[in-house]
């Protein structure tokens, strides 16, 4: 009888929030039948006028409790709700996957990561919908867990993806589509009330982004891209010390951020302290470890590695990660982070991070394709040292990267035969999501040992700043150096015409031979002067509000 309820609770929440969907696609859209619909009152038609999915929208709120007259607020709390509700369905039918994956280690590693992801999905909306947040005018940040939120849910159909195999798992993708779909217009009346008004909808539009004509905060300045100065805080003393050898120190990274208390907030931060060596483990830094800070003795010196790629039975590439980050908060200072997993490996991360407002300074990741998962959330790296191949930069977080170096690696077994190289892929999916990478001050160029095999054969041995990996991807290279390995198409398609037409590629005041514009593809662009300034820290990341303000960086 338990079981019959809980069926049969699942079927009634089904109905009212998620009309059927004929197809699991990511790309066409749902037809869904509009009979019997509930009266729509005048502030939720005008609400959901600012979303993709306006019918969706206003079927799943006119079935919801809200006031006779809701206030915009009213609206965007109870569109949360619906998302959070349909959360818990949607982790009900992960965990349905796993019990019935058995042996199958592909199915179980994809049901895993899915009730992960939602997990995480979760917990982004419950900040979202807090007192403090959007009654307060924390829209930045809402904006963020909720691109955050959108992302996982995005994740947890795309591990499904590779293995519906079975009508339990295709029922969950067709789930998922309406929750993403949900989701999203949460998310958009969020960018709709942070930058059209919060007393009335009635200007509200559906987002936009560049390619649209619209720019956001920072527009107006006349080409000035703001100086910042803050960064990782010079005055850390450890909590705990990790070591190869002597006494009183963990012996592993992980054994230390074990021991790390959960929860820390404010200022207050837990330093471990790696002192020189090679660290051969998987670190991971979960959810509930705020505020860790790792210090190392220097790039090169203190290095932690591995070398899981996704090609071993039920590893993804978010599992392959050397080190994963999902704590908020986090801080790292002189360390290798290295994946050696190998060119013919295909994915295989050195070091993913989603922890929001984190710092990363004087650091180096080593691997070849995907070292870098900027997975998610606000990121602010310096004066760090990134290597690799194919898409060594990657992610769909708002990561903003200043003063580092980005080196291309050789990767072919035959490397007279060439190869198509990308720097970054982003993987921004949603126009309302704030995310992006920003690059600035930033160097990129090949190793020693890649550029004597590109003079020996530019033609065969390409190079791009990026190719989107997602439609809504959004990459933009401000006062950096490009040196010739790049080519003079400076982008590359994913496939034939995706996303060429809602991507954001920019460039703004380059140098070097890379940098020469006039062959670049139609569909990228030059930053107008005037709104170069919606890259800074400050606008992008609300980098003002979090990094450390240190005189001495």
């Amino acid at each position: 009888m338990a079981s019959f309820l809980s069926l049969l609770s699942l079927l009634l929440l089904l109905f009212l929030y998620f009309p059927s969907s004929a197809t699991t696609s990511r790309h066409n859209p749902i037809k869904r039948p509009t009979p019997n619909q509930p009266t729509v009152s005048p502030e939720i038609r005008q609400a959901c006028k600012a979303t993709q999915f306006p019918d969706l929208c206003e079927s799943a709120l006119s079935k919801a409790q809200l006031p006779n007259t809701p206030k915009p607020i009213d609206i965007i709390l109870t569109a949360l709700q619906i998302s959070s509700k349909g959360l818990k369905t949607a982790q009900s039918m992960g965990q349905s996957i796993l019990a019935s994956a058995h042996d199958n280690k592909n199915l179980s590693g994809a049901a895993k990561n899915c009730i992960e992801f939602l997990d995480y999905s979760q917990y982004r909306i419950s900040l979202s919908a807090s007192p403090q947040i959007l009654p307060q005018g924390r829209t930045k940040d809402a904006k963020a867990w909720m691109s955050a939120a959108l992302l996982y849910q995005y994740d947890c159909f795309s591990a499904l993806k590779y293995v519906n195999t079975s009508q339990r798992v295709n029922d969950a993708m067709s789930f998922l589509i309406s929750l993403t779909e949900l989701t999203s217009n949460a998310l958009s009346m969020i960018f709709a009330y942070d930058f059209f008004g919060a007393e009335t909808a009635a200007a509200w539009k559906p987002p936009m982004t560049e390619r649209t004509g619209f720019w956001g905060d920072g527009s107006g300045s006349g080409g000035a891209v703001p100086g910042f100065r803050g960064g990782f805080p010079s005055a850390l003393k450890a909590d705990v010390t990790v070591c190869k050898v002597g006494d009183g120190c963990y012996r592993t990274v992980q054994s230390a951020v074990d021991a790390a208390p959960e929860n820390i907030n404010g200022s207050r931060r837990f330093v471990i302290y790696i002192k020189e060596g090679v660290y051969d483990e998987i670190v991971r830094v979960p959810l509930e470890k705020k505020n860790v800070v790792f210090l190392g003795d220097g790039m090169g010196k203190t290095v932690i590695t591995g070398k899981l790629y996704s090609g071993l039975p039920g590893i993804s590439t978010y599992n392959t990660a050397t080190v994963g980050v999902n704590g908020d908060g986090f801080m790292a200072r002189d360390l290798t982070f290295e994946n050696t997993a190998g060119p013919d490996s295909h994915q295989a991360v050195a070091f993913r991070l989603d922890s929001d407002l984190s710092v990363i300074d004087r650091c180096e990741f080593l691997g070849h394709q995907d070292t870098l998962y900027a997975h998610s959330l606000r990121q602010f790296y310096s004066n760090c040292r990134v290597a690799g191949t194919v898409d060594f930069v990657f992610g769909n977080s708002a990561t903003f990267f200043k003063d580092s170096v980005f080196l291309l690696l050789p990767r072919q077994q035959s490397p007279e035969k060439g190869e198509n190289n990308a720097v970054t892929a982003q993987g921004r999916t949603d126009p309302a999501q704030s995310t992006g990478f920003v690059f600035q001050g930033c160097l990129i160029n090949g190793t020693e040992e890649y550029m004597q095999l590109y003079y020996k054969n530019p033609k065969v041995h390409k190079n791009y700043l990026g190719r989107p990996w997602k439609e809504y991807s959004r990459t933009v290279f401000i006062h950096c150096t490009l040196e010739a390995l790049i080519r003079s198409e400076g982008w590359l398609p994913w496939s034939g015409n995706f996303a060429l037409s809602t991507l954001y590629y920019g460039e703004f005041e380059n140098s070097g031979a890379g940098a020469e514009t006039s062959g670049r593809v139609s569909w990228s662009n030059q930053i107008p002067a005037e709104h170069v300034a919606v890259y800074s820290v400050e606008n992008f990341i609300q980098g003002h509000e979090w990094i450390p303000s240190d005189p001495t960086v």
